[in-house]
């Protein structure tokens, strides 16, 4: 595997989703920033709000789509392109209902599984190769609930969970930054 250089945070930009289920990745790229003791920037270039961490000698660039949900792949394909960071170099990191909160997972590729920020992060890359990393949010339990679901914070409870989980998942990125997929997953799956 390729070392990652671009950790991308999916949510939605604005006050009133910042505590949504949705922004999960959001969240994490703000605790990536947090340790790393950065602080994100607007980029209006790129879209989105960026920050670049150093560790190890690798860069890694931190973004954060202010194009909201829906069109998250225009700001990640923008970054991307200037930088030359190819789609096996790229983490987007998203809030997952089909895993219970508390639960972490990387995986390389796949379908969209109806999220719309990696239907549209598909779209503009032009392939589905790159990694994700899936933050447990839990499910309403119907689909026709979803939306309200996703756009509404969690519970204390939940929310405690998900924050572990983040940090959890924190703890392998010096493996993904050298490129080693298959320890960060053992390591990450196994908790």
């Amino acid at each position: 595997m390729s070392c990652i250089k671009l950790i991308v945070g999916l949510g939605n930009p604005g006050k009133q989703y910042e505590n949504t289920r949705h922004n999960a990745g959001f969240w994490f790229v703000e605790e990536v920033a947090r340790q790393y003791q950065l602080q994100f920037r607007p980029e209006t270039k790129f879209l989105g709000e960026v920050a670049r961490v150093q560790s190890n000698g690798h860069d890694v660039w931190l973004l954060k789509p202010m194009t909201f949900m829906n069109r998250s792949g225009q700001s990640i394909q923008s970054l991307a392109n200037f930088y030359k960071i190819s789609p096996d170099q790229i983490l987007v990191v998203h809030d997952e209902l089909d895993l219970s909160p508390g639960t972490a997972k990387l995986k390389s590729g796949g379908g969209h599984g109806g999220h719309n920020g990696l239907r549209d992060t598909i779209a503009a890359l032009g392939t589905p190769a790159y990694l994700r990393l899936r933050l447990g949010i839990g499910h309403p339990g119907h689909r026709d609930q979803v939306v309200d679901y996703v756009l509404h914070p969690p519970s204390k409870p939940d929310l405690q969970q998900i924050e572990t989980a983040i940090y959890e998942a924190t703890r392998v990125l010096p493996d993904l930054f050298a490129g080693e997929l298959s320890k960060a997953m053992q390591q990450l799956h196994s908790l």
